[in-house]
């Protein structure tokens, strides 16, 4: 479970009266990040955009890894039906 500071706490109230304000807060990394609350329950996360490049970078390694490890895996068969563009099934 994640864990949030009190300072990044937002009401969506308090947001939308000050969103540039916010805004420069992470930009800066005076703030980490700003998590948006909507009837007292954590709903959106605002992040400095190098953080957000980074996690999108780490989740396309990842992904990228995932599907090279499930194509090493295949069998001759199944590497061969995944070149064609149709498949025939016997019923």
């Amino acid at each position: 479970m994640i864990t949030y500071a009190r300072e990044e706490l937002v009401g969506i109230t308090d947001l939308g009266k000050s969103l540039g304000n916010y805004l420069d807060k992470v930009s800066a990394n005076i703030l980490n990040r700003i998590t948006i609350v909507r009837r007292n329950k954590p709903e959106a996360v605002v992040l400095p955009i190098e953080e957000y490049e980074r996690l999108q970078s780490v989740y396309d390694q990842l992904e990228q890894e995932e599907i090279e490890a499930l194509l090493r895996n295949m069998s001759d068969e199944d590497k061969q039906i995944a070149k064609t563009k149709t498949l025939m099934i016997d019923v």
